[in-house]
């Protein structure tokens, strides 16, 4: 056995090495920021100048906020590629987490120049960040496959509670107090967070410490050179001269297009690097049809020069990118179309028991996961505080600023006679139900009845559809270009309840498919893909939140929901349709 994994595993807490638990504060901090920050985006961005924030038109707001949560996903392939081949994935997460904190500080100041900034540093810091924490515990684990699944449950616990409390708590600050309160405690954490990871490093050895040694890793397939798979009867395909031109075509013409989406608009057309129209089409939809074009006929080039078992499996996984797709540009209505429904449109004003109640049951969800959190802390304390002292002491700073912030928002708002609700509030319950159903969810898939792949998908686009349909239904009476409502919370409750169970139908299993149904040689390519196409789907969020401004004005906000309500079962049912055709295509893999 390898001598650093040997040693990481001496010293355990709740059964797995404590460097699991510093990876599982590390990123409980970073979802904290991201999250909180990301709460507060649009509601800064679309506040009136009275109240602080920029006043800008909800369009534009949904246009930045789509370019910065789909460059985040492009980033990834970037930071991942650094990581692997340049410095090392621990280096990688020290990097992303810099970048982050220094992003979170230039947000805090409020300024033009640097909110832009701040946003440029949130990017690429999470591009180094994200994919290469769960790297690190691939290597910790493998040597003990059989306790895999078990550190990623864990791990997975600390990135929704890191979101759920940076939601709460930084949304609060920020609606409540002020943005830049807000922006700063989300980079103070992430500061935090770093902090804790860069003093408790030796806790792994030399554990993913180097970039990866080619000659035993998966090379990358545009190199042309990687190894087949024993079992795979495969022929490498490597990518000739042309094919790498229209690849960089493509990404530089997709890329250019995204970033002049929400400059054109906030410029008010002063800037715009596709001011021309051609066939009755604008210069930025040319730009972007172009760029489909080229990479669709990538695809058709190089599919049919696979052997037929991995040709159609790769269409297979397309076909799930596709759906997944268009289940995020929905999902992700959550920090922007619904967000704003939630602060004009909704009654978050509780009076009497209704207002009681709804202080108890937020000091509940508040108080009794931090209590959680903070007892596994104690644990990890006890086991590594003797060689990592420092680590420890900026965790245990850091919680204690955590618990203060929590306490001060709970008597504050038990002094007052009635409840108010943050607009920010309602996204912390995504959090909330995966962390109860979660587990759920979990036997189910462990179960005889464990859905194919093609019916999680379509089960994940009804519950979509039907979390929709509440709010559309919620919404339908209010009047066409009406400013403001009063409508139940029990409306968005429910979103977020059905989007949670749909999202644990497909977001979890992407990534895993996508590992089973490639050679190894080509999971690197096929990741790319997979990532793009969650970054199309990000994109696409601020695309239809921007449409639901004009829907709204026209036809009233619910006949928005709806559309989104219709294309959601369309999928569903089209997953449905094609299930024993994309059944086939798997060949036995479930």
């Amino acid at each position: 056995m390898n001598t650093d994994i040997e040693n990481l595993f001496k010293d355990k807490v709740l059964g797995h090495p404590a460097g699991l638990f510093v990876l599982f504060f590390t990123e409980m901090w970073e979802r904290f920021s991201y999250y909180g920050m990301r709460a507060l985006l649009i509601l800064f961005f679309t506040a009136s100048i009275m109240d602080e924030g920029w006043g800008w038109p909800p369009e534009w707001a949904y246009a930045i906020f789509g370019t910065y949560t789909s460059l985040v996903y492009l980033s990834t392939m970037l930071g991942g590629y650094f990581a692997d081949n340049v410095i090392g994935i621990r280096k990688a997460v020290v990097i992303g987490a810099l970048l982050m904190t220094l992003g979170h500080a230039c947000m805090a100041l409020e300024t033009t120049f640097f909110i832009y900034l701040g946003l440029t540093f949130l990017v690429f810091g999470s591009g180094f960040f994200k994919p290469n924490m769960t790297s690190i515990i691939s290597e910790m684990y493998k040597e003990k496959p059989e306790k895999k699944d078990g550190a990623y449950t864990i791990f997975y616990m600390g990135v929704n509670a890191g979101a759920f409390l940076g939601i709460l708590l930084c949304g609060y600050l920020g609606e409540k107090v002020g943005w830049s309160w807000g922006f700063g405690v989300a980079g103070i954490f992430m500061l935090f967070g770093l902090l804790q990871f860069w003093f408790a490093q030796g806790i792994f050895g030399n554990i993913a410490l180097k970039p990866k040694n080619k000659n035993e890793d998966v090379i990358d397939i545009v190199a042309g050179t990687s190894p087949i798979d024993p079992e795979s009867e495969d022929k490498l395909n490597p990518f000739t001269p042309l094919q790498r031109v229209m690849i960089l075509v493509s990404a530089v013409l997709g890329l250019a297009w995204i970033l002049n989406d929400p400059i054109s608009k906030i410029s008010e057309g002063r800037i715009n690097l596709f001011s021309f129209e051609a066939f009755g089409l604008t210069g930025p939809t040319i730009i972007i049809l172009m760029a489909l074009l080229i990479f669709i006929l990538l695809l058709f080039i190089r599919i049919p020069k696979y052997v037929k078992t991995t040709r159609e499996k790769m269409i297979a996984i397309i076909f799930f990118a596709f759906v997944t797709m268009f289940f995020w540009a929905i999902f992700e209505q959550s920090p922007s179309s619904l967000t704003v429904f939630a602060r004009d449109y909704t009654q978050r004003t509780l009076e009497g028991g209704a207002g009681l109640t709804f202080k108890i049951v937020n000091s509940l969800i508040t108080i009794v996961p931090l209590g959680l959190i903070t007892w596994v802390l104690g644990m990890l304390f006890r086991k590594t505080f003797s060689k990592y002292s420092l680590s420890n002491i900026f965790l245990g700073l850091s919680f204690l600023i955590v618990w203060a912030i929590a306490i001060w928002m709970l008597i504050s708002e038990f002094q007052k006679d009635q409840a108010e609700v943050p607009a920010s509030w309602f996204s912390v319950l995504n959090s909330l139900f995966i962390i109860t159903l979660a587990p759920l969810f979990s036997k189910w898939w462990e179960s005889k009845y464990n859905p194919n792949a093609n019916m999680k998908w379509a089960i994940g686009m009804m519950l979509l559809g039907v979390g929709m349909a509440c709010v559309a239904f919620g919404a339908n009476g209010i009047a066409p270009g009406q400013e403001t409502a009063s409508v139940s919370m029990i409306w968005l409750i429910l979103v977020y309840l059905f989007h949670t169970m749909g999202e644990l139908c497909i977001s979890p299993v992407g990534l895993s498919y996508v590992s089973k149904l490639v050679p190894a040689r080509m999971i690197a390519t096929m990741f790319g893909i997979w990532y793009l196409a969650i970054a199309i789907g990000m994109k696409l969020a601020g695309m239809f939140a921007e449409s639901s401004e004009g829907i709204a004005d026209e036809h009233g906000i619910s006949y928005f929901f709806w559309i989104l309500t219709g294309v959601s079962f369309a999928l569903a049912v089209l997953s449905m349709v094609l299930y024993p055709w994309i059944k086939k295509l798997m060949h036995g893999v479930r």
